[in-house]
């Protein structure tokens, strides 16, 4: 009986207009240059350090909601597995990407693009090459036939100085290329 006396009450409560239910209008999305500037990573990708033919990871990078971020997924052979996902903030007009790996930590990257190539800075916990605190800044840029270069640095003292800590190659995958 409170069911149809509620069902009553609903059916009184409702304007009977004949007219189909509202929607909200579309957001904006995510369409302009600046959405764009990291787009040159996108892409099934075989991972190579710089300068040498022995593959080490496998890395699927994607472009998703609505074109409004990049998700990488990394795949190394050995090591620690782990992603980002990086995003354009028009309030800031800054890039951010957040790294989670398969050990404890979240790592927080900040930046832009700059001549053709997108630099990203974080402070990231135990990074260093004797396992200390620092800085690490990563630049992304395009390299030859259709890769891309990853190459991160490393400074202890807050930006002065800088060390490399790692240079991949992305190549397009092709299976059995390991």
């Amino acid at each position: 009986m409170f069911a149809l006396a509620a069902g009553l009450l609903i059916a009184q409560a409702a304007p009977a207009t004949g007219a189909p239910p509202s929607t909200a209008p579309t957001p904006p999305g995510c369409n302009g240059p600046e959405f764009a500037a990291f787009d040159f990573w996108v892409g099934e990708w075989d991972v190579y350090p710089n300068g040498k033919d022995t593959q080490v990871a496998r890395s699927r990078v994607e472009k998703l909601y609505g074109g409004c971020a990049i998700r990488e997924n990394w795949l190394p052979f050995k090591g620690a597995n782990g992603g980002s996902l990086s995003g354009y903030d028009p309030a800031t007009k800054r890039w951010h990407q957040t790294w989670i790996g398969s050990s404890p930590g979240v790592v927080q990257f900040e930046g832009g693009p700059d001549d053709g190539k997108m630099t990203l800075t974080g402070w990231w916990p135990g990074s260093g090459p004797g396992g200390e605190d620092g800085l690490t800044r990563i630049t992304y840029s395009q390299a030859e036939a259709d890769a891309v270069r990853q190459f991160g640095e490393f400074s202890a003292d807050y930006g002065l100085t800088w060390v490399v800590s790692f240079d991949f190659l992305y190549r397009p995958h092709r299976e059995n290329a390991k």
